[in-house]
């Protein structure tokens, strides 16, 4: 397989793993897309164990990553819970009930992505 170009978008979704470990955010998985698909180059996925723990854990995702000076390009779903999404272009962030996330199988959904390994520390807690 050929050399995946660099993305900035790497860092962020490292970044976006930790914030969650954080918050005690369960599965934490990030995917490459690179040479997958063009709509984004990373995924991470994480599953809250309630509305309240969804919408916090991507509240949290979302100011760690402002104070680092990231922004996001969209919000989806924070105030509901089930489902947040925040997109990152380069990265898309999804923050799910456990219900939902069994329901869509994002993982299934794009099984030749390849998982990015995290370190231990980055997602103590994660599983």
């Amino acid at each position: 397989m050929a050399e995946r170009p660099p993305s900035p978008g790497e860092s962020i979704a490292r970044r976006a793993a930790a914030l969650a470990s954080d918050m005690k955010a369960n599965d934490i998985l990030v995917l490459d897309l690179r040479g997958v698909t063009d709509m984004t180059d990373f995924f991470v996925i994480a599953s809250g164990t309630s509305d309240t723990h969804v919408r916090a854990v991507a509240e949290h995702i979302q100011a760690g990553l402002k104070d680092g000076g990231v922004s996001t390009t969209m919000t989806e779903g924070l105030t509901q819970g089930r489902w947040a999404l925040l997109d990152y272009a380069h990265t898309v962030i999804h923050v799910f009930h456990p219900t939902l996330r069994q329901y869509y199988q994002l993982e299934r959904l794009w099984g030749d992505a390849t998982p990015v390994p995290l370190n231990t520390e980055a997602t103590q807690g994660a599983r």
